[in-house]
């Protein structure tokens, strides 16, 4: 299952992670967001162990939104060692998420 990620615990779940970290930036509100979620919680329990899977609701963590330029949703960042290294925005499908993360 994915973690949430909010302001308060983004730095021990994504920066200070030694594995890679996939964060899902996303709105209760939003249509593509709902049909990226299923594929989201199959890649956290597919990667369970070698991989971090989040989730941030940019309507509660508008901080961070704002701080990695997330301007439309669904987002996502994938960082290593505490650093962005790929983006992808609006849907995508299962296998091109887990060749950002270099599986």
């Amino acid at each position: 299952m994915s973690i949430k990620i909010t302001n308060e615990n983004f730095e021990s779940v994504v920066l200070n992670s030694n594995k890679p970290v996939l964060v899902d930036f996303w709105a209760t509100w939003c249509g593509p967001c709902k049909m990226i979620a299923p594929v989201i919680e199959e890649l956290s329990t597919e990667l369970e162990g070698r991989v971090v899977v989040g989730k941030i609701d940019v309507d509660e963590n508008q901080d961070l939104a704002v701080k990695y330029g997330v301007m439309n949703i669904p987002t996502l960042l994938v960082f290593e060692n505490g650093k962005e290294v790929k983006r992808l925005v609006g849907f995508k499908p299962k296998e091109e998420i887990k060749s950002a993360l270099g599986l």
